[in-house]
């Protein structure tokens, strides 16, 4: 089995569908869009396979696909894209549940295919894409898998086919004629949008090159003033997203350029989408009361100055603690190798390992230990999330990483997304962060930049996630929907409200959440954001805000900290300038 890699980009993309009319006003685009739209036929689906539900439990593979076809599938889930070979291996086949064959006028001429597509195994469930004239359509007439059949060959029509499968747009289309005894004139399933479209910035009324012309000439002086040597940005408005684009490169002094699909080290954005998340579930499952304590859920926390503190508190950042420890600074050569062992296997970086049970020894005991302010009085504390983290590991019994890939990461369809992610992805997707010189001695790439989250073996409830721009939307868009996405309840609706919303006079938190600032002063996150926003930023260079007032989710990734942290993205107010420029194009109500 040989598996192919692709990239995807929504600016290149689009720019290579309407590459031959280059010239055509955005009206005319969305016209097409929508002529494609309303004539691309849904059949054979009164089993309601389309669109693709239960991520979680989906092993796809990709046979005959085009490129478009398969990036825009994989923005989706993880695809493995196979070679026409495989047909012929049933070995191959049977490592998949669900198998996507794109076909068109000259693949079903073969009768062979036909046979193919008809000897699938039963256990496979078969979902074909196609392109061409209806004629050839009649040709699967014996075919009873789903079909998402367009006359149409585009490669935008190849997009708009894949964003069906997953529902990413409805259906609505129907044969215009009759095509065979199982195929009738008014035949095609409706379906509804339950994930996120790839659109053109004109499709909810912004003026799209204005809007690039104004985010290009702040990344350009991103990096023409050192604050960051690239970034990804992600704009999302009306379940749609609309902007997409990688600017600079990897390195200041290496023309390694940076790419739409690349990972980035989250920082403290880890506490929104990873602890936090986990909190929400288990309130909502009954297993946390933040009314109750630490000590209610941490015995070895019982006899300490925390055991008396609210989780409500903790998750306010107002339980008292001071803001962080710089743990890196009391190791010893007593405490780490250049090669792992049974007494050294906690990986930091490369050819840096740990002592075994370091954190537990040693790092947590110094937390415990710590003194604390009254309760009530704000300071914004990693503390806060490695207590949270060992709270949600108490009661789960399972490491924080696997709790939320299970319960998240996998069901929502992020499969780039994760801690030590090293594990899971080749080096060249990761997005380097720090040259560090005073603690690990290396270029940091796919090792978290935090120092105490890489000592705790890369997982920790403060830092320590991974993600791309395009799964951050996913999980912006299932905040935006109160809860729920792909036709999965994650939460509650009045639980997202509940954590999102502001408390007390003390800070402008919520629960976990960062929010926008009341101080006009501030100007926090930017200058134009509704009092509605939350969200949150991180240290080495990035953030997501979520704007339910105009339905809109922000997405900024860098690495400000390449080589060595800079002060410029914040001193030029880069990331709120860019945000700014989208509240700026949204047009007035």
């Amino acid at each position: 089995m040989r598996l192919l890699r692709f990239k995807f980009s929504l600016a290149f993309m689009f720019s290579c569908i309407f590459s031959s009319c280059a010239q055509k006003r955005a009206e005319d685009i969305l016209t097409t869009q929508n002529r494609i739209k309303t004539t691309t036929v849904l059949l054979n689906n009164s089993s309601s396979t389309i669109p693709i539900k239960n991520l979680e439990d989906c092993k796809i593979a990709s046979i005959y696909g085009s490129s478009t076809l398969d990036s825009t599938l994989s923005r989706y889930a993880s695809i493995n894209r196979l070679r026409s070979s495989s047909f012929e291996n049933d070995t191959t086949l049977t490592d998949y549940n669900t198998l996507l064959v794109q076909v068109n006028d000259e693949l079903l001429s073969d009768t062979l295919l036909l046979k193919q597509l008809k000897n699938i195994p039963h256990s496979i469930q078969l979902i074909i894409a196609g392109f061409g004239s209806l004629n050839s359509l009649a040709k699967l007439n014996d075919i009873t898998a789903p079909i998402v059949w367009s006359e149409d060959t585009s490669d935008y029509s190849k997009m708009l086919s894949a964003e069906i499968i997953f529902g990413g747009i409805a259906t609505e289309g129907h044969l215009k004629e009759t095509v065979s005894s199982n195929y009738q004139a008014g035949d095609g399933f409706s379906t509804d949008q339950i994930r996120l479209r790839y659109n053109i910035p004109e499709a909810v009324g912004i003026d799209g090159k204005k809007l690039t012309q104004e985010i290009d000439d702040i990344a350009k002086e991103m990096i023409e003033k050192k604050a960051s040597p690239g970034a990804v940005v992600m704009i999302v408005k009306d379940y749609q997203v609309i902007f997409e684009k990688a600017y600079g490169t990897h390195y200041y002094d290496k023309k390694e350029p940076t790419n739409v699909t690349d990972i980035f080290d989250l920082a403290s954005v880890s506490k929104i989408t990873a602890t936090t998340l986990a909190v929400m579930h288990l309130e909502e499952e009954g297993k946390i009361n933040l009314e109750k304590t630490i000590g209610d859920y941490l015995e070895d926390a019982r006899n300490t100055n925390k055991k008396d503190i609210k989780l409500r508190d903790v998750m306010l950042h107002q339980a008292g603690f001071i803001s962080f420890i710089p743990f890196y600074r009391d190791l010893t050569e007593k405490d780490f190798r250049a090669d792992s062992s049974a007494a050294f296997p906690v990986k930091v970086s490369e050819n840096y390992f740990l002592k075994k049970d370091y954190f537990n020894n040693v790092m947590w005991p110094i937390m415990l230990k710590t003194s604390v302010k009254p309760v009530g009085t704000y300071v914004y504390s990693d503390i806060s999330m490695y207590v949270m983290q060992r709270v949600i590991e108490s009661i789960t019994k399972k490491p924080l990483d696997e709790y939320v890939e299970e319960q998240f990461y996998n069901k929502l369809g992020m499969y780039s997304t994760g801690y030590n992610p090293r594990k899971k992805f080749p080096a060249s997707r990761i997005v380097p962060t720090e040259l560090d010189r005073t603690f690990r001695m290396s270029q940091l790439i796919g090792y978290v930049h935090d120092q105490g989250a890489a000592m705790a073996g890369g997982v920790a409830g403060h830092a320590g996630l991974f993600s791309t721009a395009n799964d951050l939307a996913i999980y912006g868009q299932m905040l935006l929907n109160k809860g729920t996405y792909g036709d999965k309840e994650f939460f509650k609706p009045e639980t997202v409200v509940r954590y999102t919303r502001k408390y007390g006079e003390n800070s402008r938190r919520g629960l976990g959440f960062d929010r926008w600032d009341p101080d006009p002063r501030k100007e926090y996150p930017s200058k134009l954001a509704s009092p509605a926003t939350f969200g949150h930023t991180g240290y080495t260079g990035t953030c997501i805000w979520i704007d339910p007032e105009q339905q809109l989710v922000y997405i900024f990734l860098s690495n400000r900290v390449q080589p060595s942290v800079s002060p410029f993205l914040s001193k030029l107010d880069i990331r709120s300038r860019i945000m700014d420029a989208v509240y700026k194009a949204i047009p007035k109500k």
